[in-house]
């Protein structure tokens, strides 16, 4: 066993597995204002990415708007991420997930 022991990290120290962020799935809404209103997104992914995202869609809805453009879903590829989303009454409905 000593052989094996010495051949396999016997007495090596341990190396510090890498930690990898997984890139989140789920939804949020926002109203026409951009205040986040729901969410099923992890807590540990930041609000204030959470906010931007919101607020670059309701722009994109609203430029459409204004060149006469009928919009009423989009979806883009951002940084590993999809994102669709869909422009509702009172806001959007953002749903992400991992490009696969």
């Amino acid at each position: 066993m000593g052989l094996l022991s010495k051949l396999f990290g016997g007495n090596k120290p341990k190396r510090q597995a890498a930690k990898i962020d997984r890139l989140p799935t789920g939804s949020f809404t926002v109203d026409p204002r951009g205040k986040i209103l729901t969410s099923t997104l992890p807590q540990s992914f930041p609000e204030v990415v959470v906010k931007d995202i919101g607020d670059a869609v309701l722009n994109s809805f609203s430029e459409a708007r204004e060149a006469n453009l009928p919009v009423a879903e989009m979806q883009f590829h951002f940084g590993g991420l999809k994102i669709t989303a869909r422009e509702q009454r009172s806001g959007a409905m953002i749903f992400l997930a991992p490009v696969r």
